[in-house]
């Protein structure tokens, strides 16, 4: 049994307003994220944690766009690992597996999720990732180059990370522990000292951040309907 963990409870502050909400296409920017969840076999439950603020206008939209899958809306917290901490306190007792999603990544597929999965039955632990092809440089306070990064072998990671249940609540208790941040449960998880699969992506899956990112996923989307 999978569960996706939808977060959703980010403030949006670079982009000024609530990204989340925003229409690409027909629909908000979180409905696209749910509907591929929903399209996905290996999924078989969908939480969402959104800011409490805004839960009962994210169960207007859920309930508007009947998604089956979505069991449960539950209020998140100040960081991400509060909030994905808040989803697994909620996991049915059933749930073998747990996929952690940025609400924010509309364009993740179906096929991706799959590919995830699959490499995480055989290693506990898998995340989606892309390979870095930029020139990275280290700079200055003052945004002065200082030096350089080597990109071989680099990835930036991406969602969904899924991993087996008990490896992830294990993680999150120790981050707890030890009062530890974890900016994505890769991190949390490596801080056991844990080995993670990451999974090469080759597809667009980028995270809505700033306002020009918007007509650029829908344009994508357009173009994989075509």
């Amino acid at each position: 049994m999978l569960t996706a963990i939808i977060v959703a409870a980010g403030s949006s502050q670079r982009m000024g307003f609530d990204k989340l909400f925003a229409l690409l296409g027909d629909k908000p920017v979180v409905a696209h994220t749910l509907a591929a969840f929903e399209r996905t076999e290996c999924v078989t439950d969908i939480m969402l944690v959104g800011r409490e603020e805004q839960l009962r206008e994210m169960e207007e939209l859920c309930r508007a766009h009947k998604f089956a899958k979505l069991k449960k809306i539950v209020a998140g917290g100040e960081h991400r690992q509060d909030s994905v901490r808040a989803g697994l306190a909620q996991l049915d007792d059933a749930a073998e597996f747990v996929a952690v999603h940025d609400a924010a990544r509309p364009l993740i597929t179906p096929e991706q999720i799959e590919r995830v999965f699959e490499i995480c039955q055989t290693h506990e632990a898998a995340v989606l990732g892309e390979p870095v092809t930029d020139t990275l440089k280290r700079v200055t306070e003052d945004c002065l180059v200082c030096g350089s990064v080597e990109r071989e072998k680099l990835y930036a990671l991406q969602t969904p990370q899924i991993f087996r249940r008990d490896l992830l609540a294990e993680a999150y208790e120790f981050i707890a522990a030890n009062k530890l941040f974890a900016t994505d449960e890769a991190s949390a998880v490596h801080h056991l000292g844990r080995k993670i699969a990451v999974v090469p992506n080759e597809d667009h899956n980028f995270k809505i951040t700033y306002p020009h990112d918007l007509p650029l996923a829908e344009s994508i989307l357009i173009r994989r309907q075509c």
